[in-house]
């Protein structure tokens, strides 16, 4: 008698199995563990908020009274004050250098930007040191002075510092953090629109290939100058 012969059948399912909570999470995960956008968008924010607002503090406080002081003369005492143009024009100067380098973070790439970058951090650095040396100066009060006496080796007395110095070297250091995180984060920043670059294979944009525009009907006005703005020949 011959041993009995079990055929195993084997059914194999050309449904997949369902897909497990866990499974969902890798497939969503970006590949090869790229980071997250999102402390890049963040990142981008605060940076135009504190360079914006250090900005504009370092130019306020340049044309507000830094130190007050009152020069001696026959007559009695004659009051002076400077103003932080008078003091040291550093501030000023760097804080329009700092917010035209924040604007231009976003028209260059790679090593422009980093460059950019570099130059509104250096920015905020300068205009701190320039506050902090301004606050204790007096040259501007003593030439004040000279020339409202006339007295060349005019002295000033009751010398006082106002509280706008500090301003701007805080506004010097809104300025310096946002050059770091442009320092950090700035690679992974969008740029300005690349709408009229062309790269090899034809026109693209920076969404990506452009699709081909219908051929404009010559017998319409409207239709060429659409085809006109988009840079297309409509004789073609």
């Amino acid at each position: 008698m011959h041993p009995a012969t079990y055929a195993i059948v084997v059914r194999v399912s050309a449904v997949p199995p369902p897909r497990t909570d866990a499974a969902e999470t890798d497939a969503a995960a970006p590949a090869g563990g790229a980071p997250s956008a999102k402390p890049a968008r963040r990142a981008l924010a605060f940076a135009l908020l504190l360079g914006a607002l250090g900005a504009a503090l370092a130019l306020l406080s340049s044309g507000r009274t830094w130190a007050t002081a009152t020069a001696v003369v026959a007559q009695g005492e004659l009051p002076q004050k400077a103003s932080g143009q008078d003091v040291t024009g550093v501030p000023g100067a760097l804080a329009v250098v700092g917010l035209a380098a924040l604007v231009a973070v976003f028209a260059v790439r790679g090593a422009g930007r980093t460059a950019v970058s570099g130059l509104l951090t250096l920015s905020g650095a300068g205009i701190v040191l320039g506050a902090l040396l301004g606050n204790a100066d007096t040259a501007a009060l003593k030439a004040k002075a000279a020339t409202a006496t006339g007295m060349s080796d005019a002295g000033v007395h009751h010398v006082a510092h106002t509280a706008w110095p500090w301003v701007a070297a805080g506004g010097g250091v809104l300025l310096l953090a946002a050059g770091v995180l442009a320092l950090v984060y700035g690679r992974r920043w969008p740029a300005m629109s690349g709408r009229y670059e062309r790269a090899a294979g034809g026109p693209r944009t920076a969404r990506g290939p452009r699709r081909a525009a219908a051929k404009p009907d010559l017998d319409r006005p409207e239709e060429i100058w659409k085809s006109l703005d988009r840079g297309e020949d409509p004789t073609a």
